[in-house]
C-alpha cells in the first residue's frame, strides 16, 4: 500500500520549506517549476543516470512513469498546480474545451499513480490553494472539470494545510469547516503541527506500519 498525502497552502507559507529535514537520499523531488529550494540544499542535486534526486518535469505521463519506476521510498511533487497551469498556458491559442479535459485527465492520472505506487511508498503532493464559490479553501485547479466531476482531495486520506501565525509556520491537520483538510483519527496529536515533512512522514510510517 502506498500513501498519498496533500500539502496545501499559498506561496510562502512553508510547503517547500517543510522538506528541510528529509534525508535527500530517501527522496525523489519532482519540481513542476525549476527553482532553488528555500533552505540549504547542497545534497539536493539534479537527477541523472549516476544519481541525484531532483527531477524537473511538468509532463503528467512522465511523472506517472517516474512514480512507478523510482526506487525512492518518498516522492514529493512540488508546485503541483503548475502541472495544470503550464499545460493551459501552452495551449492558450486552442479553442474549445478539449484542453480542459486533457488537463483534468492529467491531474487525475497523477493522483491515481500516487495511489497505485509500490507498497510502502509515500507520495507528497504540494500545491497552492484557491477559494471556491461557496467559500471553501481547496486545491487550486484549472477549469471546471476537476471541480465538478472530480474532487482531488477525495482521492487521498490525508490533506494538510499550511498555517502561519506570528511567524510560526505549521500544518493544520483537522478540517475547520471551510477547507478540505483531513487526517485519520490518531495520526497526529494536535490540530496544529510543525511544518516538518520528515515528522509527518515518520508519523505516517508508524501509523500504517510501513517500516
Amino acid at each position: 500500500m502506498s500513501i498519498a498525502t496533500l500539502i496545501l497552502g499559498q506561496s510562502g507559507t512553508g510547503k517547500s520549506t517543510s522538506l528541510r529535514n528529509l534525508n535527500p537520499a530517501d527522496v525523489l523531488l519532482i519540481q513542476a517549476i525549476k527553482k532553488p529550494l528555500p533552505f540549504r540544499s547542497k545534497d539536493w542535486q539534479p537527477l541523472t543516470k549516476d544519481g541525484g534526486n531532483v527531477y524537473v518535469c511538468d509532463a503528467a505521463a512522465k511523472i506517472c512513469q517516474v512514480i512507478e519506476k523510482t526506487q525512492k521510498q518518498i516522492i514529493v511533487i512540488d508546485d503541483f498546480q503548475y502541472i495544470m497551469a503550464n499545460e493551459f498556458m501552452r495551449r492558450t491559442a486552442e479553442r474549445g474545451f478539449d484542453k480542459f479535459t486533457d488537463i483534468g485527465k492529467a491531474a487525475w492520472d497523477i493522483f491515481n499513480a500516487a495511489s497505485a505506487a509500490a507498497d510502502g511508498k509515500r507520495i507528497y503532493i504540494l500545491s497552492h490553494t484557491e477559494q471556491s464559490e461557496s467559500g471553501v479553501t481547496k486545491l487550486k485547479t484549472i477549469g471546471k472539470m476537476l471541480d465538478e466531476k472530480i474532487t482531488l482531495e477525495g482521492m487521498v486520506t490525508i490533506c494538510l494545510r499550511t498555517s502561519v501565525t506570528n511567524g510560526v509556520y505549521e500544518f493544520s491537520t483537522q478540517n475547520n469547516g471551510s477547507d478540505t483538510v483531513k487526517s485519520p483519527i490518531g495520526l497526529f496529536e494536535s490540530e496544529r503541527i510543525d511544518n516538518d515533512l520528515a515528522a509527518v512522514d515518520a508519523a505516517i510510517v508508524e501509523y500504517y506500519g510501513l517500516a
